[in-house]
């Protein structure tokens, strides 16, 4: 593993650079769905091949560029040589619409979008809208172009006019307090926020949660999590960078996918939320994989049963198992289990903070409350976001005056240090690991012509944990069918935000603000 304190006080393009003279020639990513195979002396290679040719397109330091593709070698070279360019990098969902991507570029002043190419039955920049396409300088495409996108190889091909010399200022020039990336996330107000995560906290947080949750030098880790979520990203391929581990992206998640990959490439760890393992072990053929190699089954995101814990050590054969509890303000992060921690620490809390850091509960007048003591979950340390994208109020109402980032999450922790959620202050629930929000979707189904008002509420779900279920109410003289609503939402909405229920009513139960009571809604 690289030297923790040196990349505490680092950036991504020395990570780079340090992890291929650590790590040689040894596999950083097998790409099996493209073929491609990178060493770690190659990626490095890649990467600044990547960012020259950035710099030869007129990307400056501090601009931002989109990521818009499944998982590949390819999108983390891209998102590597955007960060060794000096310039931030914003990775979207690839569920996402053309509308969502259109508020994602002309919020985030994008200038530049890295593209699929035919994915999912879809040509991506088929989607784009015209506000988006006028915003952008270029649309580059990871894949086959088609009209005036430009091929990835294209791209490429100019940084043959920028030398070494100029692309080593513009690293030189990158400091652990540069923003790396932004994240967008919902809130309860059902708009989206940026959050702006540097450098140097960046790779700090990742190197402590590799050692806590015992990645290892020589792991092979199938990263089914998206990169475009701080899981497949950071938990997932930069961990893997930081501790020597070979990184094989998966593109899409199929059960039986992953059972044949785990078994024909050797795969040692896995992240993902519990349904990934829920999958794998629901299998009817799972038995006649070859599971040996597994070692390590890394979750969160959800809770996760103690019965499952057991399975992914007894079934799928995981020697250990970890759970953590994170959110993208504090870079994904927050607390973590240890992967030799007992079955019951793993399966009822969160685990301990990260080394530190601060996690407390707080009473809702702002007093910190004693150990055991239920409250909101408030964190405070390096791994907090330096704020929300041009939206000072938002980071006052999340960070208050004393630091601590008030997470909207109820829980105690117990003797032990240990965090247990109880309940969400939000109204957010988890549909397969994707944080998903009641007010976004609600804004989003009014948008269809036929929905006056929208109620979302979370329920429960054997395979995705939670879902949406949706209470509308029509328009005067509209009529609509409950699945015509669902097929509306999937054409216009990423596939986790979609209502897998929807009930039509004709009055909706309010408070005397006129707030829909949703406590009365199942």
């Amino acid at each position: 593993m690289l030297d923790p304190d040196t990349l505490t006080r680092s950036t991504l393009p020395v990570l780079c650079a340090e992890a291929a003279m650590a790590y040689g020639d040894a596999p950083a990513i097998e790409d099996t769905q493209s073929g491609r195979t990178l060493s770690f002396v190659e990626l490095h290679q890649a990467v600044r091949r990547m960012a020259r040719a950035l710099i030869a397109s007129g990307v400056e330091p501090g601009d931002r560029v989109l990521i818009w593709a499944p998982n590949s070698a390819d999108w983390i070279v891209a998102a590597l040589g955007i960060a060794s360019a000096g310039a931030v990098m914003i990775p979207a969902s690839t569920r996402f619409k053309g509308g969502e991507i259109e508020d994602l570029v002309l919020r985030g002043g994008v200038r530049m979008i890295l593209s699929a190419g035919d994915f999912l039955g879809h040509y991506y920049p088929d989607m784009l809208t015209g506000e988006t396409r006028a915003a952008l300088r270029e649309v580059v495409v990871l894949g086959a172009p088609r009209g005036a996108d430009t091929a990835l190889e294209d791209m490429l091909s100019r940084a043959e006019t920028v030398d070494d010399a100029t692309l080593d200022a513009r690293i030189a020039a990158v400091t652990p307090e540069t923003v790396s990336d932004i994240l967008f996330t919902s809130g309860t107000t059902g708009r989206s926020k940026g959050v702006l995560y540097c450098h140097g906290q960046f790779l700090r947080v990742v190197t402590d949660w590799a050692q806590r949750v015992g990645m290892q030098r020589g792991d092979r880790v199938l990263v089914i999590p998206p990169f475009f979520h701080a899981f497949g990203y950071r938990g997932g391929a930069i961990a893997s960078l930081i501790v020597g581990a070979t990184i094989l992206p998966q593109g899409t998640y199929d059960p039986e996918e992953v059972l044949i990959r785990v078994a024909r490439d050797r795969i040692s760890v896995i992240p993902g939320p519990p349904t990934i393992f829920q999958g794998m072990l629901n299998h009817p053929r799972m038995a006649e994989f070859d599971r040996s190699n597994l070692r390590l089954g890394i979750t969160g995101g959800a809770v996760i049963p103690s019965v499952l814990v057991e399975r992914m050590r007894s079934d799928l054969g995981f020697a250990g198992v970890c759970n953590g509890y994170g959110l993208t303000e504090c870079g994904g992060y927050g607390t973590m289990c240890r992967h030799d921690d007992p079955v019951d620490v793993i399966a009822n809390t969160a685990g301990k903070a990260m080394p530190g850091v601060e996690v407390c509960t707080m009473s809702k007048d702002g007093t910190l409350l004693p150990q055991g003591e239920a409250g909101e979950v408030v964190i405070r340390g390096h791994i907090v976001m330096k704020g929300y994208l041009d939206d000072p109020e938002a980071t006052a109402a999340t960070i208050d005056a004393d630091g601590w980032l008030h997470t909207g999450d109820w829980g105690h922790i117990d003797a032990d240090g240990n965090l247990h959620i109880e309940d969400r202050i939000k109204d957010m629930f988890i549909c397969g690991g994707f944080n998903s929000y009641p007010a976004e979707i609600e804004r989003l189904l009014c948008r269809h012509p036929a929905i006056d008002v929208a109620a979302v509420i979370g329920i429960p779900d054997e395979r995705l944990g939670e879902v949406g279920k949706a209470f509308v109410m029509l328009r005067p003289g509209s009529t609509v069918g409950e699945a015509d609503i669902i097929a509306w939402a999937r054409e216009n909405m990423a596939n986790y935000k979609v209502p897998r229920q929807v009930e039509i009513r004709t009055s909706l139960p309010t408070s005397a603000q006129g707030k829909v009571l949703k406590r009365e809604l199942s």
